[in-house]
């Protein structure tokens, strides 16, 4: 029996924004903070927040309220943990919409390849939505016709110098720290934790008689990879990084077939031989990208660019607009590393690479190992 206690999962800064949000618009509208502030995130969950700062004020003759929440990021060793994000929210002239701002902490995209564009605010697109439908529910329980022509400002308390210690100035992140999280959750990081999760998916699944897993590297790729197959929820094995964890258990547990399901970036580390795809062990090499799309016919001037590129998603991006589509060499190429942890094992091997809206951007062929 193992009497651990399981990790305490935590926040997400896109959470934590979106409460802060919400309860400074509340108060811009009624005068009043709501404190415990309740959000709504994308599974459904409904956490409260504490609010550590509020205040009711005006800037320029406009009036301005702010709050803030302190993440709680659990177990996890997260370098934002304990954090203070901050929302200032201010009306806009009609038709303005919701315009999001950079404040002091959080950082402003200078180089493409990103999921948001140049010269936005690092807030990701999902906590941009928690915002909004944050702000839309605040607005329907105030008043019905209110419209969300507001300007929401984020900022975290010494996050540029946190900022400074990840990758984001190398991605052409500046001034402060991304605004993040897909599901709003944090999930504590543990590698002998999460391969075990990943070991017992894989034992439910053969208990299950199940003759088909996927494992995915994110919420995306396993959305898309369940739609594509129609898989059961115990086929789809959550092995986020640890590619090797899932396919070394796999070589002695074995399944008929196995889909590995991830993004560019990911599936393009995959097949530079690397089996723990997290960011810590290092990042796409460029320069095999370029490779890549040399074998798929692409010029000399459009080989240099990818090698320059700023991002695994802006080299994709660049190949894309070149003519040259790269996402079933990336595919094909991951799954020969994979196919080396697994030889021998009788499996069916193959890998499809998805982009950020879960779309199907390459796929390898299925390989018996």
């Amino acid at each position: 029996m193992n009497d651990t206690p399981p990790l305490r999962r935590g926040w997400t800064t896109g959470c934590c924004a979106a409460a802060a949000a919400r309860a400074a618009y509340g108060a811009l509208l009624t005068g009043e903070f709501t404190d415990p502030v309740t959000v709504r995130l994308p599974r459904g969950q409904t956490p409260s927040f504490a609010l550590a700062v509020h205040a009711l004020y005006e800037q320029a003759g406009e009036p301005m309220a702010m709050a803030g929440v302190i993440k709680d990021a659990g177990d996890d060793p997260d370098a934002t943990h304990g954090v203070l994000v901050r929302a200032s929210v201010r009306a806009l002239a009609g038709g303005s919409g919701l315009v999001f701002r950079a404040g002091p902490g959080v950082g402003t995209v200078t180089r493409p390849g990103l999921p948001v564009p140049v010269g936005e605010p690092a807030i990701n697109p999902v906590p941009r939505r928690m915002i909004l439908e944050a702000l839309q529910e605040v607005a329907s329980r105030t008043d019905g016709h209110h419209q969300l022509d507001l300007e929401v400002t984020l900022a975290i308390d010494d996050g540029e110098r946190i900022a400074a210690e990840t990758l984001n100035p190398r991605l052409g992140i500046l001034g402060g720290l991304s605004v993040l999280g897909t599901t709003g959750v944090v999930i504590p990081f543990s590698c002998s934790a999460w391969i075990h999760s990943i070991h017992r998916g894989i034992d439910v699944a053969r208990a299950r008689g199940l003759s088909h897993v996927a494992g995915s590297t994110g919420s995306t790729s396993e959305a898309a990879v369940q739609q594509l197959y129609a898989l059961e929820e115990s086929a789809l094995i959550e092995m986020g990084d640890f590619v090797g964890g899932m396919l070394k258990y796999l070589r002695a547990h074995p399944v008929p077939r196995v889909t590995i399901a991830g993004g560019i970036a990911k599936m393009a580390k995959l097949g530079q031989g690397m089996l723990d795809v997290h960011s810590r062990r290092g990042g796409v090499d460029l320069a095999a990208l370029a490779e890549l799309a040399r074998t798929r016919g692409g010029s000399d001037a459009l080989v240099a660019a990818i090698a320059e590129a700023n991002s695994g998603l802006d080299a994709f991006e660049q190949a894309a607009a070149g003519g040259i589509a790269l996402g079933d060499a990336i595919a094909e190429a991951a799954l020969a590393s994979a196919a080396r942890v697994v030889r021998q094992s009788g499996m069916a091997l193959e890998v499809c690479v998805f982009d950020r809206q879960g779309h199907c951007v390459g796929r390898s062929g299925w390989q018996t190992c």
